[in-house]
């Protein structure tokens, strides 16, 4: 792919003989990371192909279920995860610089005229939930407290998001938690975004990662081409051609 030329002769081309392909895992979550061997397969996995690239090493790059993606990597059986919050494995060897900024909202129903003010509001909702994921600490204390009456529904697939959005629609769910970006490029897709609608925001902006596993020597490695290769890529300005093709912009 022509996009990386320019980095690679920023970086100096550096392959060694310790060049590996570097095992990258996670759920589907496009924008971050979509379909592997698509022409448009996220811009974390984007970033990370220029990054490693530039190391000498190469991508293979595949999906799995959240919650198990977190556990092969910690164990060691993959090299690094995509997309996750520093409170998803604190454990895990994470980058300076992060490779994306996520902030979470609250879906419904457009024709549900509910919105989000504060956690009391979500008394006698039913929300739906991806296992594995880490949700801010004071709603997810919130949802499980039973004396608060929310009913949690927590689905652990490959394909979470979009299960839980059938269940939304379905009415076996009235409250959904996602990305704004990867709720709306999901609903675009499912040719559903005039059926969906925000409620709200539950947090701040909060970085994200491709983070890696705690049980191998290679990761810190992997963990300081990560960091170095956003800032390149943001200086050369082939950061900004990425975004752009998902419709993005720099989250700095």
């Amino acid at each position: 792919m022509r996009i990386w030329g320019s980095l690679v002769l920023g970086f100096g081309l550096c392959a060694t003989a310790s060049a590996a392909t570097v095992s990258l895992r996670a759920d589907v979550w496009f924008p971050m990371n979509g379909e592997p061997g698509s022409a448009r397969p996220g811009f974390m996995v984007e970033i990370a192909t220029a990054a490693l690239k530039a190391g000498g090493h190469t991508v293979d790059y595949a999906t799995m279920p959240w919650e198990r993606t977190l556990m092969s990597v910690r164990q060691g059986q993959f090299d690094c995860a995509i997309g996750a919050y520093k409170e998803d494995a604190p454990d895990f060897v994470f980058p300076e610089e992060p490779q994306g900024m996520d902030q979470s909202f609250l879906w419904v129903k457009t024709d549900d005229a509910w919105k989000f003010n504060g956690l009391d509001s979500l008394k006698g909702r039913s929300v739906g939930l991806i296992g594995g994921y880490a949700y801010d600490e004071a709603f997810q204390k919130f949802v499980e407290n039973a004396g608060n009456g929310v009913q949690v529904q927590t689905i652990n697939a490959d394909n979470g998001l979009e299960q839980n959005i059938k269940k939304l629609q379905a009415g076996r769910v009235n409250v959904v938690v996602e990305s704004e970006s990867v709720m709306k490029a999901k609903l675009a897709d499912m040719g559903m975004s005039d059926q969906i609608r925000s409620a709200g925001t539950l947090t701040d902006p909060v970085p994200m990662y491709i983070a890696c596993s705690p049980a191998k020597a290679s990761s810190k490695e992997y963990a300081r081409l990560l960091g170095e290769g956003v800032r390149q890529l943001r200086a050369s300005g082939e950061l900004k051609a990425i975004l752009d093709k998902y419709g993005l912009k720099d989250w700095r």
